[in-house]
């Protein structure tokens, strides 16, 4: 008998990832589609996953958010108010509700994760990690002993309110909701407004590494305080430029003092699953 099959959902503010996986972690089939609106996004991601073939046992959802994880809020598995033009009040799972009529399991993209890289990539038996994404947005989730943190929803720790670095005081941040959050001042969109190209296209010796570094840091001697996570994983596109997680680590080490009970450099780490954290993320919230 052929194993369980599971479709999976990594939904980013830029690109939908698709797969078809079993438990056991072999994914079998795997598309990208660009993140356009509601209607044409879902529709071409239903779509593909009707011309698999395949009898699906359940689907996993690891979205972008804000999201809506109250099972009994009438507005469960939508996006709620983001400033990602026309998702607001989307809803993720009804589409594939309608037309495959299996389980569809749903949460944000950094909790499927933190989840995923808690079981089986670079946190797997260190009992907690905290998993942080900088890219078009900033996410975190928090996995303990097998269970996300959620509270009246999920956390949105990109949001968090930050110092200002002194080389940087000038710049408003672009966060349509707080200005200048975590977010607003280190996701992708908040270098390119800034200096006018991405961290990675930036030369070697520019100073908005450091600043975005020095950031970042800060916000993970933050987190770790709160959390004292075994281990504190960065994904994202911002945190993939060459030599920015070495002085993240650096600025980290600074901001942290030595107060929490693991050395904070030494905790943070790239994801352990790679290019594949998200899908499997989908996967674990899948199989749950």
């Amino acid at each position: 008998m052929r194993a369980a099959r599971y479709g999976l959902i990594e939904a980013g503010g830029t690109k939908f990832v698709l797969g078809v996986a079993d438990a056991e972690r072999a994914i079998y089939a795997r598309e990208r589609i660009p993140t356009t609106t509601p209607a044409e996004t879902l529709g071409a991601a239903v779509e593909w996953f009707a011309a698999q073939g395949v009898d699906y046992a359940a689907f996993g959802i690891a979205s972008f958010g804000p999201l809506d994880l109250d099972p009994a809020s009438p507005a469960y598995g939508c996006v709620r108010a983001t400033p990602k033009p026309h998702w607001s009040g989307a809803s993720l799972i009804e589409p594939f509700l309608e037309r495959f009529g299996v389980p569809v399991a749903i949460d944000t993209d950094v909790n499927g994760a933190a989840l995923s890289e808690a079981l089986w990539g670079a946190g797997a038996d260190l009992g907690s990690v905290l998993y942080l994404t900088i890219g078009t947005g900033i996410g975190g989730g928090f996995c303990s002993g097998g269970q996300l943190l959620q509270g009246l929803s999920h956390p949105e720790m990109g949001h968090i309110r930050m110092p200002r670095h002194p080389e940087d005081l000038d710049f408003a941040g672009t966060c349509p909701f707080h200005g200048d959050c975590l977010e607003g001042l280190a996701c992708g969109p908040a270098v390119i407004a800034r200096w006018g190209m991405s961290l990675s296209e930036l030369p070697e010796d520019h100073p908005g590494k450091r600043i975005i570094a020095w950031y970042i840091g800060r916000a993970l001697a933050t987190f770790q305080t709160v959390l004292e996570p075994a281990r504190i994983v960065l994904g994202g596109g911002v945190t993939a430029t060459e030599g920015l997680l070495d002085l993240i680590r650096a600025e980290a080490l600074a901001a942290n003092g030595g107060y929490t009970v693991g050395k904070i450099d030494e905790l943070i780490g790239p994801p352990g699953l790679g290019d594949n954290a998200g899908l499997l993320g989908a996967l674990a919230l899948a199989l749950r």
